[in-house]
């Protein structure tokens, strides 16, 4: 038994050598098949192209379901991170849609209080801001507009929606306008609806305090503030922003004029209110006072 397991092994191994120096003579005569640049030996390998590679069709069945497989796989991860991206999007839209909502009713409450008719004989004069104080203590800017336009000091300077500040210094051609948010800035004003007064004083913040109230607790983040017309200096109704809280509690003002973007500004030309002298004659139309008037015969 022992000698014929022998044998076996005897015969198995130079046939195994035999077969790898078989191989290797084929795999060795191939490439240099392969590699011969000849006319012959190319219609050589494409005749063998043409018998070998059709029937080859079977064997990479697998390989090409497995490609189209990890294909379909990639795609498929594709459409799930642009449903991702998609559903994203539109929660950024539901938000944007309910702000567009919002801002639309704030705009047609706005346009409600536009209605209000103000003095005709309001007129402004249009200056570009030509540069700012630039001092962490002062807030000002200079517009190209002066004395030979007729600007006045204490008149208001507005950007077109609201209040800006007042002038303060008058060249030539040139005039300076202190900010609302300057230190020395106080404009008196009205909170709406409640009606009450205040002082819109400036702190060197973006953000004016809001003082002297009659009555804080009737005042709420959100109401409108706009210049009372108390002292002569600036007409009433000007738009100045709204009641807004900072973390200590106290109330502030958020300015609605854009103050990143001051590039022209509107002087209003205000020469004061007229003086009434008469104020019955302002309810009452005068009457004619039969005894300094002539009497009729008889």
């Amino acid at each position: 038994m022992a000698r014929e397991r022998s044998q076996t092994d005897d015969y198995a191994t130079p046939l195994r050598r035999l077969l790898l120096v078989v191989v290797a003579l084929l795999l060795f005569g191939l490439f240099l098949i392969w590699r011969i640049d000849s006319p012959r030996v190319e219609q050589f390998r494409a005749q063998v192209t043409d018998r070998v590679v059709p029937n080859m069709d079977w064997a990479m069945a697998p390989v090409t379901a497995t490609i189209n497989l990890v294909r379909d796989f990639q795609s498929y991860q594709r459409l799930t991170e642009q449903n991702r991206e998609l559903r994203s999007e539109l929660r950024q839209m539901q938000a944007w849609k309910e702000a567009a909502l919002q801002l639309e009713q704030e705009n047609a409450r706005l346009l409600d209080l536009n209605n209000v008719r103000l003095d005709p004989r309001l007129t402004f004069v249009t200056g570009v801001v030509m540069a700012d104080s630039g001092s962490p203590f002062r807030h000002s800017v200079l517009i190209n507009v002066g004395a030979r336009d007729g600007i006045v000091d204490g008149w208001a300077a507005m950007d077109g929606i609201g209040l800006v500040g007042r002038i303060s210094g008058i060249g030539q051609i040139s005039s300076r306008v202190i900010l609302l948010t300057d230190a020395s800035s106080s404009i008196p004003a009205v909170v709406q609806p409640s009606g009450q007064s205040a002082l819109i004083s400036g702190d060197n913040s973006a953000t004016p305090l809001v003082d002297f109230l009659e009555n804080p607790d009737l005042v709420r983040p959100g109401d409108r503030v706009v210049t009372s017309g108390d002292g002569g200096v600036f007409p009433a109704g000007l738009l100045i922003g709204q009641v807004t809280a900072d973390p200590a509690g106290r109330l502030r003002t958020r300015l609605a004029a854009d103050y990143e973007r001051l590039e022209f500004l509107r002087v209003l030309r205000h020469h004061g209110t007229e003086r009434i002298d008469d104020p019955g004659g302002v309810v009452a139309p005068q009457t004619l006072d039969l005894s300094d008037a002539e009497r009729p015969d008889g």
